[in-house]
């Protein structure tokens, strides 16, 4: 099993757009990279998407590879297809990671989930998201935060786990 993203954390934009990765992620970057030696900076893509996603999702190369595996089965030309060819090919920013561990994250995608000076990193295990921290808190946290109130108060979130396709 690949290496997962795990964690999330507050991080400084400077005017050219750069902020620097959590090491941590840095590490699964590298394992997700099948290209990726010692010395050298790993790649990723960033998926940015159309006017309905606020925030950048970030894939190693293998979970992009994978993705892309899925979509090349789908029926050529079929609606679903160009779909996700147009979110995953079109509306995605390949890059790397510069020398010092940060990512240079161009104008458009900053305009797009209107991102200054910090940005909120949040793991969602093979892939991790960047934020507008207030956009983050008021939409995803507050989606999370409402769902969890309709939970009686006992409720063991592990439970969900058993549900999952295993044994």
């Amino acid at each position: 099993m690949a290496r997962m993203f795990r964690g999330e954390s507050h991080h400084k934009v400077d005017s050219k757009g750069r902020v620097s990765i959590p090491a941590s992620f840095r590490r699964v970057l590298e394992a997700g990279d099948p290209n990726w030696q010692s010395g050298s900076n790993p790649e990723l893509v960033i998926v940015y998407g159309d006017h309905r996603r606020n925030f950048l999702e970030c894939y190693t190369m293998e979970a992009i590879e994978e993705v892309d595996a899925k979509i090349a089965l789908l029926s050529r030309g079929s609606m679903e297809r160009k779909l996700l060819q147009r979110l995953f090919h079109g509306q995605s920013f390949p890059t790397t990671v510069d020398e010092t561990g940060r990512l240079v994250l161009p104008a458009k995608l900053r305009k797009k989930i209107d991102l200054k000076d910090e940005a909120f990193f949040f793991s969602t295990g093979d892939t991790f998201q960047i934020w507008k921290p207030e956009t983050y808190d008021v939409e995803e946290l507050g989606k999370f935060e409402d769902f969890m109130d309709d939970l009686p108060d006992d409720f063991d979130p592990m439970q969900f786990l058993d549900g999952a396709g295993g044994a």
